[in-house]
This record gives structure tokens, C-alpha cells and sequence, in this order.
């Protein structure tokens, strides 16, 4: 047999030229963190809280049926028409948000996804914020289908707060030194953190069900959940009052935690966002829920959650600066 009749096929020049493109494009994105690695990583922390308050503008203006269906806005029309009105225009603009949250959702992950084998949280949670933001926009799709049930809506908001959770770690842990981590505050301090941040849930969560009694539907045909809005407010004031009270103790005792955990800067940040929020809450609530407020209120409720997950994110510290018996780091 001859040589040519032995000899294997030869692989298609048009593959080796897409895995040489692929590895060159891989070759120029970034193996460590960068300033636009940062960026990236407040973006993603600030459209998902900007997307919010459109929602819950959608919902104000009662445009939550400005696009009769999904994924298209009517049944012939993927974009709003002119008979859908201003409705039919901020629903749309709402959805058309979504794509914006993909895009720096995707950005961020190109971003580090050359760290895959070093800092393998970062790309991870980059990828879960992207699936997110996509079952986020299916969930929207099921609202819509469903007439805006109050269930529904509260699930979709409810999942919007874990996204910002999500890229509230994402922007801690970029920040964050790699290494081996470990608990860096006492005991009870970490659970006292953990006590304020189911506080913060319950709150979201009791804010959500009034959310549902309350005159805001989207429509003026969408159903409401039945409870009692004006004792609901009472309900919701309560667990309120106690994350209050909870987190002025970790604002005083955060004094005397180790100064590299910049604890009084976040349970500050939480204490301050709190007082806003109580101050709108019983403002709305004494001017017959104008939209303005309310929609301030519901994205305070978001940033509340992200203040909340930073000071849960900096209970560790990474072990080569943590403070050791003779006062140095046990990295110097």
C-alpha cells in the first residue's frame, strides 16, 4: 500500500483558521484584574439595581399591559405601536433594558474569564447573574401571560433583589485579594450579621406582600392578593423597625473590628440607606403612595439588599491580611 493511500486525511484549513482566530481573541482578553474589570463589575451591580426602578415605573404608570404579549409587544408586533401609546412605549423600553443587562452581564464575564483556574468565583458568578438576568425576562414573559398576578410580580421582584445580591459579591469579590479566606470578626458579631441580613429578607419580603394589596397593579384589570393594605403597612413596619435596631449594633460594634475589614464604612452604608427608607416609607404612606415615592422606595429596598450583602462579604478576610499575635499581617 502506498504512502498516500496510508496517510490520515488532512484536517480542514477553514478549522485550523477558526481555532487560531479564537485563540488569538482569547489571548487579548485580560488574565488578572483591571480598572475596566471594576467597572464592568459596578455596572453589572448598577443596571441591575437602574432595571428596577424601570420595572417599577411599568408598574406605577399602570403600563404593566403596554405590550399586550411576550416576547412579542403585540401579537403581530415585535416593537410598541402607535395605538399601544406611552404605555405601550415604557413596557417596551423596560424589556429593551433587559438586552442591556446581557450585554455588560456578558462584558464582565469576558472579562475574567481567563481567571477561570485562579479566581474561579469570578467568572461563576458572572455566569450565574447572566443565567439570571435571563429567567428573570422569562418570569417577566409569564407575568404578562398572566395578567399581572400578584404572585407573579412578587417572584419577579423578589428575583430581581437576588440578582443584586448576586452582583453586590460579584463587586466585593473583585475587589477582594485572592487567597485562603477565614472569618475575621467574633462569633457573635457573624451572627449577629446574619440575624440583620433575615431581617432584611423579611422586610423585602412582608414589602413585597403590601406591594400586592396596594393600589399599583400595572392595570386596572390585574387582580390584587386580597390582604389588608392598611394593616399590612403596620406588618411591614415591624420587622423594619427591628433591622433598624439591629443594625445600629453592628454599626457601633463594627469600631472594634479589625480596621482591614472597613465594617463601620458598610454597616454605615446600610444604616444610612435605612434611615432614607424609613423616612420615604412613612412620607409615601402619609401622601397616599404618589408613584415617585413608591418607586424610590422600591429600589432603596434593592440597595438596602446590596449594603446588606457587603457587610455579609466582609466578615472574612483573606489570611495574609489578617492581623496575627505581634500585630502584623501573617503576609509580612
Amino acid at each position: 500500500m502506498s504512502a498516500q493511500q496510508t496517510s490520515a486525511p488532512a484536517e480542514p484549513a477553514s478549522t485550523d483558521a477558526g481555532a487560531g482566530l479564537v485563540s488569538r481573541l482569547r489571548s487579548r482578553l485580560p488574565d488578572r484584574i483591571t480598572r475596566a474589570t471594576r467597572v464592568l463589575a459596578w455596572l453589572v451591580l448598577i443596571s441591575n439595581i437602574v432595571i428596577v426602578g424601570t420595572g417599577g415605573l411599568v408598574r406605577l404608570t399602570g403600563s404593566g399591559m403596554g405590550c399586550e404579549t411576550w416576547p412579542y409587544c403585540t401579537a403581530e408586533s415585535l416593537v410598541p405601536t402607535r395605538e399601544l401609546g406611552i404605555h405601550g412605549l415604557i413596557e417596551f423600553g423596560n424589556r429593551t433594558l433587559t438586552g442591556v443587562l446581557v450585554v455588560v452581564a456578558l462584558l464582565a464575564f469576558l472579562s475574567v474569564v481567563r481567571m477561570w483556574h485562579t479566581r474561579p468565583e469570578l467568572p461563576r458568578l458572572t455566569l450565574a447573574v447572566g443565567i439570571g438576568i435571563i429567567l428573570q425576562a422569562v418570569i417577566g414573559g409569564v407575568t404578562v401571560w398572566l395578567h399581572l398576578h400578584p404572585s407573579i410580580v412578587g417572584l419577579h421582584y423578589l428575583v430581581s433583589a437576588a440578582l443584586v445580591a448576586l452582583s453586590a459579591v460579584y463587586v466585593a469579590r473583585v475587589y477582594a485579594q485572592p487567597g485562603p479566606r477565614r472569618r475575621a470578626v467574633p462569633r457573635r458579631y457573624a451572627i449577629l450579621t446574619h440575624v440583620t441580613s433575615a431581617a432584611v429578607l423579611v422586610t423585602v419580603v412582608i414589602g413585597i406582600l403590601l406591594t400586592g394589596s396596594g393600589p399599583h397593579a400595572g392595570d386596572d384589570a390585574a387582580a390584587r392578593n386580597g390582604l389588608d393594605p392598611i394593616f399590612w403597612q403596620h406588618v411591614h413596619s415591624w420587622p423594619s423597625y427591628v433591622l433598624f435596631a439591629l443594625t445600629l449594633v453592628l454599626f457601633a460594634a463594627s469600631f472594634r473590628m479589625p480596621q482591614v475589614l472597613r465594617l463601620p464604612l458598610w454597616t454605615g452604608l446600610l444604616l444610612g440607606i435605612e434611615i432614607v427608607q424609613i423616612a420615604v416609607g412613612l412620607w409615601q404612606a402619609r401622601t397616599g403612595l404618589p408613584i415617585v415615592l413608591v418607586n424610590i422606595h422600591m429600589v432603596l429596598a434593592v440597595c438596602l439588599v446590596a449594603a446588606m450583602t457587603a457587610v455579609v462579604m466582609n466578615l472574612k478576610a483573606p489570611l495574609a491580611v489578617l492581623p496575627v499575635a505581634d500585630g502584623s499581617t501573617a503576609g509580612s
